[in-house]
């Protein structure tokens, strides 16, 4: 028997292990981790020397992925081929503005970082369920130290709330959660790092952007090269920006004349609220509400396309916890369940899509939303996060993907990468199975196709 899911259902929004992707994004903040939470503080002297002259870099691992453009050969060919794939880039680079001159100087003599590869080719797996990612990242040390960075840069955040009606608190939680309020940067020299996987690897075409984007940076004097330092994938600053993000959102806030998102905090805090504003920051709301869900709830609605009124929620039984009131009622939103039927819940509007917008997983956006709301005073979610839940590693993923087809649905790949066809054929697969049908790709489902019920 074979079972097709509907294409028009979309993703449920439900994850069941969180596996932040960095590439590309504002989010990726330590040298190997996905944000500034997981990276340990660079020493000062290495975050500010200046580029070394060129030197021998260690060559990468061997390929474990089977991309052709990873293979020890290719990486070698890469490799001794580097210097003109660099020289090639220039007039990409002339064209996007950066000096002959310029150009000149930030690529004499720059060598790839080949250890870059290992990185590219084993990108840890975090897999944490949600509950342990918010609950890591919404720390009491984060939020002691976010109201302290706060209350030391006051009229910074009153400017950029005014300025851009972006919510100073979730402004500082992004500040925070990517670079733990600037003490976890990265270091790795943003020039050399995208310059690496420009012309080595398999990523060159996306890189190439990123490389002459970063040149243009220095050239043009926003950031000194010496001070642009960031994440082996080349994030970097107080908020994380991939230099073509710096180049569409970066604003130079405290008027010097530079968008200096790394050495000045009016500069990246601006910057950060403009890119939220970009991704559709509705001045005066929330990002989302905690809600409670009545008993025998249909799960089938904790869709990201089920988009309803607030007092349409409210009529199927959907409540705040302990008494608080509904939002407005004509305002939107759609319901979010980050550990499936047995979590808490929550009724997101189009603000958290704006944090999104920054980072595109939903854990991180719920640990941005929660910790901005921890910075001005209020309290824990109200329902605890399941204690018997576990995060499945992609291996178990993957297994999970490949018996759903053996019983004839959908999910598309089987890459161990939960997306919106996995999650419909896990909704379709509980339906039938009786379980709570919450789309969540989770151990117990996994256990029943294992069992064969």
């Amino acid at each position: 028997m074979s079972h097709r899911t509907a294409s028009g259902r979309g993703h449920a929004g439900i994850i069941a292990g969180v596996a932040i992707v960095c590439f590309g994004l504002a989010g990726c903040a330590g040298s190997n981790d996905i944000t500034g939470a997981f990276a340990a503080p660079p020493a000062q002297a290495r975050a500010t020397a200046p580029r070394p002259v060129a030197q021998a870099r260690p060559a990468a691992p061997a390929s474990t992925s089977g991309h052709p453009d990873m293979t020890p050969a290719a990486l070698a060919r890469d490799e001794a081929n580097f210097s003109r794939c660099i020289a090639a880039l220039e007039p990409k680079a002339r064209a996007a503005g950066v000096s002959a001159a310029g150009f000149r100087r930030y690529t004499a003599g720059l060598k790839p970082d080949m250890g870059i590869m290992d990185k590219l080719q084993t990108q840890p797996e975090f897999t944490r369920t949600a509950g342990d990612y918010v609950t890591m990242l919404v720390s009491e040390t984060r939020i002691r130290k976010g109201r302290e960075a706060m209350a030391q840069n006051a009229a910074v955040f009153a400017q950029v709330e005014r300025t851009y009606g972006v919510d100073r608190y979730v402004v500082a939680a992004i500040w925070g959660i990517e670079t733990n309020y600037g003490s976890a940067r990265g270091s790795y020299p943003v020039i050399e790092a995208t310059g690496t996987l420009a012309c080595v690897g398999r990523r060159k075409a996306y890189f190439r952007d990123e490389f002459v984007a970063a040149l243009r940076i220095v050239d043009r004097g926003d950031i000194p090269e010496t001070h642009l330092r960031g994440s082996w994938a080349g994030a970097f600053g107080l908020t994380q920006f991939m230099p073509t993000a710096f180049q569409r959102d970066a604003v130079d806030f405290d008027g010097d004349g530079h968008r200096n998102v790394v050495d000045s905090v009016a500069d990246a805090m601006g910057s950060t609220a403009n890119k939220l504003k970009r991704g559709g920051w509705q001045a005066g709301r929330s990002w989302g509400y905690e809600v409670v869900l009545p008993r025998r709830f249909d799960y089938l609605l904790a869709d990201k396309n089920v988009r309803k009124p607030m007092r349409e929620w409210a009529a199927l039984g959907v409540q705040r916890p302990e008494g608080r009131a509904m939002p407005d009622a004509n305002e939107t939103a759609y319901l979010l369940l980050p550990a499936g039927a047995k979590g808490p819940a929550f009724l997101m509007t189009d603000n958290f899509k704006a944090i999104l917008s920054y980072n595109p997983a939903d854990a991180y956006a719920l640990a941005i939303g929660h910790l901005a709301d921890r910075l001005r005073g209020g309290g824990p979610f109200v329902q605890p996060w399941p204690d018997d839940q576990r995060a499945l590693s992609r291996n178990e993923r993957s297994e999970l993907q490949k018996r759903l087809a053996s019983r004839g649905y959908d999910v598309g790949a089987h890459d161990g990468a939960i997306g919106a066809q996995t999650r419909a054929a896990v909704r379709d697969y509980q339906v039938a199975a009786g379980l709570p049908p919450d789309g969540m790709a989770s151990g117990e489902v996994l256990e029943s196709l294992r069992g064969g019920t």
